[in-house]
């Protein structure tokens, strides 16, 4: 049974507000997406690795080509519209190669502080489980439900409330019909497991770290150089 890797980086990040997309931001003296696939391709026994790009990206060249001897199956997939056709191009890439059960993990590109040993407890977490699951972790803080004026309608119970991360994994088939389907229908997806759940499937949740932060603003860039730097110090192994 295979373990294929997809890295939708087909954003463009207009809430960073940068003249660049954040995936080629510098971080720790190289750019973001070059610490998310290097963590993705120590994956063992990796199959393959798909990074999903804009058509009109103009800067993988320019701010990764340099970086790209640390990764050497790399594949380039055509990005689409939403996130979800990004993906689906990338699982149809896989159609001739994958087998039915195979294990698909997707992981933001904007996430390139997720630990190795959380990737592992995810891949050993769903086993022979049916579906597959994905990283995720316990609200902390107070949840409120609010009006469209911001106004508070109630207090939400979060014992039973999860804050989904990646990396997402599932199986091959299933992943490619929840794709499909939720592109078919229109529905707005922000995730894999959303796809996933709306065939009515049951993903299992996998704890994973709360320094897995995806970077969305331009703070959180600071932020991801302390917990690199800091990860790098505990494991020796310079960011």
């Amino acid at each position: 049974m295979s373990i294929w890797a997809i890295v939708p980086a087909a954003g463009v990040g207009h809430r960073m507000g940068s003249a660049i997309p954040k995936q080629y931001l510098p971080l720790c003296g190289k750019p973001v997406i070059a610490h998310t696939l290097e963590r993705i391709a120590q994956i063992e026994d990796l199959s393959g690795l798909l990074l999903v790009l804009h058509p009109d990206d103009q800067q993988f060249a320019e701010f990764f080509y340099a970086e790209a001897g640390a990764v050497e199956t790399l594949e380039i997939v055509r990005g689409g519209d939403e996130r979800c056709h990004s993906v689906l191009n990338a699982v149809l890439s896989l159609k001739t190669r994958a087998q039915p059960d195979d294990w698909v993990l997707v992981h933001d590109a904007a996430r390139p502080c997720v630990r190795a040993t959380d990737i592992d407890a995810l891949v050993l977490a769903l086993g022979s489980h049916p579906v597959g699951g994905l990283l995720a972790r316990p609200v902390s803080d107070t949840l409120k439900q609010v009006n469209s004026n911001h106004e508070v309608l109630k207090t939400v119970d979060r014992s039973m409330h999860w804050q989904a991360l990646t990396p997402q994994m599932f199986r091959f088939d299933i992943l490619l019909r929840a794709l499909s389907a939720a592109v078919a229908s229109g529905d707005k997806i922000t995730d894999d497991a959303a796809a996933v759940e709306a065939l009515g499937l049951k993903p299992l949740v996998v704890p994973g770290s709360t320094d897995n932060i995806k970077i969305t603003h331009e703070s959180d860039l600071g932020l991801a150089e302390r917990i690199i730097e800091q990860q790098a110090s505990t494991t020796g192994v310079s960011p």
